[in-house]
């Protein structure tokens, strides 16, 4: 016989951090993204030139612009992903009311 879920106590919950942690890292997800969003190179020859200076790895143009559009597309998708759990939690909010 299986017991509910509301009945088996705390052992299936998921340990959560504390609230200064937890604060710190949700202000984290949407910092971190944004900053190196406005932060990087709009040329994808200053890409290859940083990566060149950074790293000692040249890179060409070609490859530096596909370089800089996956990190475009990752850094929007990490900026939009915190925003749709926010507005997925806004409207389910909203629904409970």
């Amino acid at each position: 016989m299986n017991a509910h879920h509301c009945c088996k106590g705390d052992a299936d919950r998921q340990p959560r951090p504390p609230a200064f942690a937890g604060g710190v890292l949700g202000v984290a997800r949407w910092i971190l993204p944004g900053a190196a969003l406005a932060l990087a190179p709009k040329c994808p020859a200053c890409l290859a030139a940083y990566i060149a200076i950074g790293t000692g790895i040249g890179l060409s143009v070609s490859t530096a612009t596909y370089l800089r559009m996956a990190l475009v597309i990752l850094c929007v998708s990490s900026l939009v992903y915190p925003a749709a759990k926010l507005a997925w939690r806004f409207c389910r909010y909203g629904a409970e009311r």
